[in-house]
């Protein structure tokens, strides 16, 4: 990840905390595309790679569905973190379920051998298909999880002696 894009994250977000949560989502693709590669004898290739880098843009989208929602929430509804993080995935669910099932739909063709040279491509649709089932399963459930550390550990630091008293995520007064 390019240290331009991780500023406008921090930018995005007003907070050097958040953009590890969203990048949390990350290995929880890579898992399901190299068992989705193994079971299906495929390689590790120039197409696979592409796929990979595919699929981590879009779990870093889906990632960044669920942070941003749960901040919006915390700011605008002044509710507790947990509901907060509940009502996340809840309402953005839809969402990343309907992007995976899109994603998949669009690659079962090319998994399935179907087009021209699809041999060559065939890893690729692989490598995305499972990255896509494993974090779409798993994201809504860790990130959710490390959201409520990163915030815990931006609050501990914010406490630390010598930090000057700034507002915090809740709008709440921090010292």
């Amino acid at each position: 990840m390019s240290s331009a894009c991780t500023c406008c994250w921090v930018l995005l977000f007003n907070d050097f905390f958040q953009p590890l949560t969203i990048l949390s989502a990350l290995p929880l693709c890579l898992g399901g595309s190299f068992v989705m590669l193994l079971v299906t004898g495929s390689e590790l290739d120039v197409p696979s790679m592409v796929g990979l880098v595919m699929l981590m843009g879009i779990v870093t989208k889906n990632s960044i569905l669920l942070v941003e929602y749960t901040i919006r929430n915390l700011q605008l509804r002044q509710v507790p973190m947990v509901e907060a993080l509940a009502d996340a995935c809840m309402k953005r669910a839809g969402a990343i379920v309907m992007t995976t099932v899109a994603m998949t739909a669009g690659m079962l063709p090319i998994a399935l051998g179907f087009g021209a040279d699809a041999s060559f491509r065939q890893p690729m649709a692989f490598a995305v298909i499972g990255g896509l089932l494993t974090s779409t399963a798993l994201s809504l459930l860790v990130v959710p999880v490390v959201f409520s550390y990163i915030d815990a550990l931006r609050r501990t630091v914010a406490r630390l002696p010598g930090r000057s008293r700034r507002r915090d995520t809740n709008g709440v007064t921090a010292r």
